[in-house]
């Protein structure tokens, strides 16, 4: 495999390539002796595209990559990210309000897969996160991301303070997430042009982030457990969003 190349597994994140981003893939390995109809169907889409394709055996699938590739491995080129450029012109061309997520040192893959799968759901416009100590967009988050990671943009900026406060010049209100806030997520203004800002998944948001948002929302937690795991909390808040905006 070349140094630029990337794996992808996964039923799903593999056919999502191929339907939508083909000239990413190079070659794809399926396994050996499965014939079912989404194995068909995905070869189908292979020979579409004339890519390469092998069949092999189960151990030698799972020596590729770690995880449940699910009899499907893709060989691919990494896929692009954006940049703050992006990001402007992006909300300059949208027809109605922005809708954006802000992810905020989440470090790790499945969380950053889960964020974009949540997002893509929720019809987000674009996932930003700052370039440091944030999660690549490798093969677990393609995968957790179940086709999103080939949807949503993902946008990756050099200061995220400085961003967040370019959005605000374009009319972007900035509704940031602690455990600590007075304001309840059910309470607050979730309409027009906004971006929720995540926290990483110990510490929450950076000081500077935090003293850009507009307002501070917590999430009410009826039981004993006093915070959810950062994917499920953007889940959560994303689609009270989604209610809000929803045509009256």
């Amino acid at each position: 495999m070349s140094n630029r190349a990337e794996l992808s597994f996964g039923l799903h994140a593999v056919f999502t390539l191929l339907e939508r981003q083909p000239q990413r893939v190079r070659r794809v390995w399926v396994l050996k002796g499965r014939q079912d109809k989404r194995i068909q169907k995905l070869l189908g889409l292979v020979e579409a595209q004339q890519i390469a394709w092998q069949a092999l055996d189960r151990q030698a699938l799972d020596q590729l990559v770690e995880g449940n590739h699910q009899g499907v491995v893709a060989e691919v080129e990494p896929q692009r990210t954006e940049n703050e450029g992006f990001l402007s012109t992006l909300i300059d061309k949208l027809d109605g309000p922005a809708f954006l997520l802000v992810l905020d040192g989440v470090t790790d893959p499945h969380n950053l897969g889960a964020c974009l799968r949540a997002a893509d759901a929720a019809g987000v416009h674009a996932v930003i996160a700052p370039k440091d100590k944030s999660a690549p967009l490798n093969a677990v988050a393609a995968k957790v991301a179940c086709g999103a990671a080939e949807t949503v943009p993902y946008v990756l900026v050099t200061n995220l303070a400085r961003t967040l406060r370019a959005l605000q010049q374009q009319g972007v209100w900035l509704t940031g997430t602690a455990g600590e806030a007075q304001q309840s997520l059910f309470d607050a203004d979730l309409t027009g042009s906004m971006a929720l800002v995540m926290g990483s998944e110990g510490s929450g948001m950076r000081r500077l982030t935090r003293e850009c948002c507009d307002q501070l929302v917590k999430i009410p937690m009826a039981g004993d457990v006093s915070s959810l795991n950062v994917a499920v909390a953007a889940g959560v808040c994303l689609f009270e969003a989604v209610r809000q905006r929803r045509p009256s």
